[in-house]
């Protein structure tokens, strides 16, 4: 995403934010919400799919930017891989535990295997030994894989939904059970209670769609960074 892109993308997110709590609205915050997380993510092969931010993130970027850690930029020391991956397990986390009440993609057979790293929780408040473990030993494609299912779930939920349900408050159970399964840890905490006073729609408005955005747009800062160094 060029500049122009991003602020028309921040533009339509502001319009999802007006309407997606209004039960009339809800087929048209619906379309514009999957429109918005297409923008997002990779074109998953298709021909003539549209270039998705993941996209240009992914172009020409190599495994050792994708990795390196820690870097040196204004709002952030983490890796490439870890934006990517500390975003797709919060999206996994609410939208699978909190918003659909239903197992998480990580749980699937074979993909902690794939993502090859220990760490089953949220990514928040890690050491720098486990950021600098996480960033050398994450399976990249595995990886990929992991975010590109988390995001076809996602709109699988989305579009389950039904009018009026944006509005409603996040189940406390369903909170108790992500601080039970470890997804968050007792240090993050703060997370969970965060989570605790969301609508469904306010989950649909950070974590499944601007939490990501914000996300990719620290990781392009380090790929630009590190490239110019080159």
């Amino acid at each position: 995403m060029n500049a122009e892109q991003r602020k028309a993308w921040n533009e339509d997110h502001k319009h999802l934010t007006a309407m997606i709590l209004i039960p009339n609205e809800h087929k048209e915050s619906v379309s514009l919400l999957l429109r918005l997380r297409a923008q997002l993510y990779a074109a998953e092969g298709e021909a003539n799919g549209p270039f998705g931010y993941e996209d240009l993130l992914l172009k020409d970027t190599r495994e050792e930017t994708m990795r390196c850690y820690p870097v040196q930029s204004p709002d952030t020391r983490n890796s490439i891989v870890w934006h990517l991956w500390h975003s797709a397990r919060i999206e996994d986390i609410t939208m699978n535990m909190l918003v659909a009440g239903t197992g998480q993609v990580l749980d699937t057979d074979g993909m902690p295997q794939e993502l090859n790293i220990r760490f089953l929780h949220s990514g928040n408040e890690m050491t720098e030994e486990e950021m600098t473990e996480l960033s050398a030993e994450i399976g990249i494609e595995g990886l990929l894989a992991y975010r590109r299912a988390v995001g076809r779930r996602t709109n699988e939920i989305i579009t389950s939904l039904e009018p009026g349900q944006f509005r409603q408050k996040v189940d406390p159970g369903r909170i108790k059970a992500v601080r039970e399964q470890g997804a968050v840890t007792e240090k993050a905490g703060w997370l969970t209670d965060y989570w605790s006073g969301k609508t469904i729609g306010g989950l649909m408005l950070m974590p499944a769609t601007r939490h990501n955005f914000v996300h990719l747009n620290k990781a392009m800062r380090i790929k630009s960074k590190l490239q110019r160094r080159r």
